[in-house]
């Protein structure tokens, strides 16, 4: 029998809470509620996590330090914001912290369910697949790290999926609907600038601290790795 992937779900508002947690238990998921941070870090340190769904306005602790201090304890859990709070400044904010994707209440629970969904199936690991090089960047499927001349690159979830996909087609322009459809598993155009702030973390991370630069963008069309 299929193991049940476990969410935490950190949200105050005691009665959302429970009809979130209601909808994803009747789709097969094993859901633990946390109304408060220091719920949900006891949670968090008590249980492994396929997922974790934070608030930012949380009692005792917000979630963007929730998110932070998830992150350093655990790279590789899929972290995703849902709150009310929808700018943009915020945004960057939440993916600086450690989170890989964002959604603004209200929310429809087929494009949460989308994104969960996604989230999760990007930490898969495919055990037949080798290592990818680019110049001096590796990527090891593996233990899901990336490092370049021989330093190790702390990417999230998200941003190793992005990077994985422009490494895998090096020299080729992808589009940002081709993105939106192999990282975020979303066949529409989300109205936000979610790719480009995805794309500028990954220049930070893997081109900054280097001379020779590897992420592209070709204008009008996409970004490419060479």
């Amino acid at each position: 029998m299929e193991k049940k992937q476990r969410i935490l779900l950190v949200e105050d508002e005691v009665k959302l809470g429970q009809i979130i947690k209601d909808q994803f238990t009747r789709n097969g998921y094993k859901v633990d509620l946390a109304l408060n941070a220091t719920d949900a870090t006891k949670q968090f340190y008590d249980h492994a996590y396929s997922l974790i769904i934070l608030d930012i306005n949380l009692p005792f602790k917000s979630g963007l330090e929730l998110c932070k201090e998830f992150r350093v304890k655990n790279k590789k859990v899929p972290i995703l914001m849902l709150t009310a709070i929808g700018e943009v400044n915020e945004k960057v904010i939440a993916f600086d912290s450690g989170a890989d994707d964002y959604l603004v209440k209200p929310f429809h629970f087929d494009e949460l369910f989308v994104r969960v969904k996604s989230l999760i199936k990007r930490t898969t690991v495919t055990p037949d697949e080798s290592n990818i090089i680019v110049e001096d960047l590796e990527i090891n499927f593996s233990t899901k790290t990336a490092n370049r001349a021989g330093t190790e690159i702390n990417l999230t979830s998200k941003e190793f999926t992005l990077l994985v996909l422009l490494a895998k087609n090096q020299g080729k322009v992808i589009s940002k609907q081709e993105i939106l459809e192999k990282v975020w598993d979303f066949s529409f155009d989300t109205g936000t600038n979610t790719i480009e702030v995805y794309i500028s973390f990954l220049r930070n991370k893997v081109d900054k601290p280097f001379e020779k630069k590897l992420i592209h963008t070709k204008p009008g069309f996409g970004y490419y790795l060479k």
